[in-house]
Formats: structure tokens, sequence, C-alpha cells
């Protein structure tokens, strides 16, 4: 294997980027960047801790997050499976990224800062679902935000590719793998169910 071991290597290798990879990096959100992200319905934050990394997908039934100003995003926690893993590492290492998707679209928005958990009821309340309030909200402050290009999501055809969840295995499969004596199928049977009755 051909190891490459430094940046000038590295940079040796893929040459410099152009202009508009360049330009596009924002300490803040403009006014097209803040269009963007409020249409956004889905993101992939990423967070770092003394166990290792995570990446975490987060959704919500409007905007992922709010937009409290043109350095601060708000997202509410809503309810999952209690791992905690992306409030853990923020409460110990502040460092996050996030990456918003837009379906239909095949850029991607990308948001480097920090962030701290609250859950200030001021906050809290101000996000609700069908008389339901997240029990935090992630206050994330943006130190760098830029797009990223389209090349990704267009070879993966990820919005036109059609229906390539069949023959996938379920979650229940998996869980069952893990763990010898788990009862998979009952646990897809009920999950339609609860999570109906979880969302928020």
């Amino acid at each position: 294997m051909q190891r490459i071991e430094t940046v000038a290597a590295l940079e040796a290798l893929y040459g410099s980027p152009g202009e508009a990879a360049r330009v596009k990096v924002t300490d803040r959100l403009t006014g097209a960047y803040a269009a963007w992200i409020a249409q956004s319905r889905f993101v992939v934050i990423s967070t770092v801790g003394p166990e290792g990394t995570d990446g975490s997908p987060r959704g919500d039934a409007g905007p992922v997050v709010e937009i409290a100003d043109d350095r601060t995003l708000l997202l509410p926690d809503w309810r999952g499976n209690n791992r905690l893993d992306t409030l853990r590492n923020i409460v110990r290492d502040p460092r996050v990224a996030l990456m918003f998707f837009v379906a239909g679209s095949n850029n991607v928005v990308r948001v480097n800062g920090t962030a701290v958990v609250s859950a200030d009821r001021a906050l809290t309340e101000r996000f609700e679902q069908g008389g339901q309030h997240p029990r935090s909200v992630i206050v994330v402050t943006i130190a760098q935000v830029y797009p990223q290009c389209a090349r990704a999501l267009i070879r993966a055809a990820l919005w036109t590719a059609g229906n390539c969840s069949d023959g996938l295995p379920s979650i229940g499969d998996m869980l069952a793998e893990a763990k010898a004596g788990f009862d998979g199928a009952r646990y897809d049977a009920d999950w339609e169910d609860r999570a109906k009755d979880s969302m928020w």
C-alpha cells in the first residue's frame, strides 16, 4: 500500500483547488446559505469524543434547524434511542460538523463550528410537534459554512435511482445477528406502531 503521510504529498497528488472552492467558505450565513438551510428537513451531525467519532442523522417534519441569527443554528433533539452518542460528545468536546440535504437537490450545504446542549425551557418550547417538545436543543455556533459540489450525489443517483431498498436486511435482522436470542422478527413487526407512538 502506498501510504500518503504528509500534507505536501497529498497536495502534490491532487493539485490546487479552483476559485469556486477557495471563495465559497464564509464564517456566517449569507442570504443564500440561510435560504438553503431553511429548506432542509434532514441533516447529518458529526461529533467527536473520547470513544471516537459519531455521525447521526436528524430529520424533522419542517425545517430541521431554526436559524436564530447568521451565526447560530438551533437543532431540537427529538426522541431517539437514548444512546445519547451525539449529546455525550458535545458535552465533552464542542466541535461539530453538519451536512444539510434537501430532497431532490444534488447539492449539500456544510457547517462546521461548535455546539452546546441546552435544556433551557425557553429554547425547548420554541419547538413543538403534536403537543410534544424536545428535551434539549443543540445550539450550534457557526465557524464555517459552504456548499459541497454535486458530484457525490450525482454519482450515487441518490434522488433518481428509484427504490434501492428491496432485499435489504431489516433492523430486526441486524439486531438478531448482533445479539444471540434477540427476537428480530418481533422487533420488526412492532416497529411501525412503536414509531408512530414515539415519533416526537
